[in-house]
């Protein structure tokens, strides 16, 4: 008998290669595709369910491969409707997604990672281990997950998902690709790529490599400071990745799929809250075609960062806006079950 340690995870088969070992073992190549709709279109995690196929053909399946399944391990909601869910693997680990829930939309913020590499001095991840990154799988299940917590408990389908939970995405770039094929695809949960947003720490030869691969789906930096300086101080990876070689990667992007890029920036006072800040970053918003979403900081124990004063927001977003950059400011959602930007930690769970 097969132990489970030795059995093949079947999401990480293309459709080609699993109808090449049906044949192998004697079943209808067309049983793959059968198979295929079970995993990625329904959402299944075992073979018991996949009626339409002969016992004999789900025990050989049930025999062969594994299908690795994702537990809700806690779930906290906030005071302003926003869901945080920790989500635990089949082997243990967990990570953390995040339904935000709106008037217009249903978003659902997704980990790509095991804890972070990257020791962002202002995000509670960034100062945990990376242990692991997350197969394609994992990370479709915490979209159907959410999406399901969506129609639970607000009667409404999902829109919108934002890579923008713990890890970084271009650093698992293989998985992350494969899990937005499987949303998207009219064979998985069908959703269209321009509601799904990748965000980078910054990255600067993936993202070109986005670019080179040509991806529908849209693409948000992570910059909060538009001076090589102070990125440094915060973001340890700009010290390999800097603001030039940034922009060059982004106007690559940006002629090879035609998507503007989204730059995520985090107001600290006292530190990128002055009015020279806003006008750097307007500097920079002329070398690459971009929109800006000036976010609230939500303080962290790791870090003495606080959030900017209101009137110092409101005229940063102002000087931007007067110069025509297209500025939102985005309030924080799920503070107080550390559940927004920057606070996923696995704090409750790990």
């Amino acid at each position: 008998m097969t132990g489970i340690q030795d059995k093949q995870d079947i999401r990480k088969l293309t459709v080609d290669q699993l109808k090449g070992w049906m044949a192998e073992h004697g079943e209808k190549a067309f049983r793959a595709k059968q198979i295929y709709e079970w995993i990625w279109k329904k959402s299944s995690h075992s073979f018991a369910e996949m009626t339409n196929l002969s016992l004999p053909t789900r025990q050989l399946m049930d025999e062969h491969f594994v299908i690795h399944n994702m537990e809700v391990a806690k779930q906290q909601q906030s005071n302003d409707g926003t869901i945080k869910s920790a989500f635990r693997l089949f082997d243990g680990n967990l990570v953390e997604g995040v339904l935000i829930p709106a008037t217009d939309r249903m978003t659902a913020c997704v980990s790509s990672q095991v804890g972070c590499s990257l020791t962002c001095k202002f995000c509670a991840t960034g100062y945990m281990d990376r242990k692991r990154n997350l197969e394609a799988g994992e990370i479709y299940d915490q979209v159907v997950a959410i999406a399901r917590q969506a129609e639970g408990s607000f009667n409404a389908p999902l829109t919108n998902i934002v890579y923008m939970g713990m890890g970084e995405p271009l650093l698992n770039y293989t998985n992350v690709l494969k899990s937005i094929e499987h949303i998207t695809s009219p064979e998985g949960l069908n959703m269209s790529p321009k509601r799904i947003t990748v965000s980078t720490a910054g990255i600067a030869k993936m993202i070109k490599k986005l670019g080179d691969d040509e991806v529908r789906f849209r693409l948000a930096l992570s910059l909060h400071a538009a001076n090589d300086a102070k990125r440094n101080q915060i973001m340890p990876i700009n010290e390999s990745n800097s603001l030039d070689n940034l922009a060059e990667a982004l106007n690559h992007f940006y002629r090879k799929t035609g998507n503007r890029i989204t730059f995520e920036y985090i107001v600290f006072n006292n530190f990128n809250d002055t009015l020279q800040d806003a006008k750097e970053l307007w500097e920079f918003t002329k070398r690459v075609p971009a929109r800006v979403n000036i976010i609230e900081y939500n303080p962290i124990a790791e870090a003495d960062f606080k959030n900017t004063e209101g009137d110092k927001l409101d005229k940063f977003a102002g000087f931007l806006d007067d110069r025509g950059v297209s500025v939102h400011v985005r309030r924080s959602r799920g503070k107080d079950i550390d559940a927004a930007c920057g606070q996923l930690a696995n704090k409750e769970t790990a």
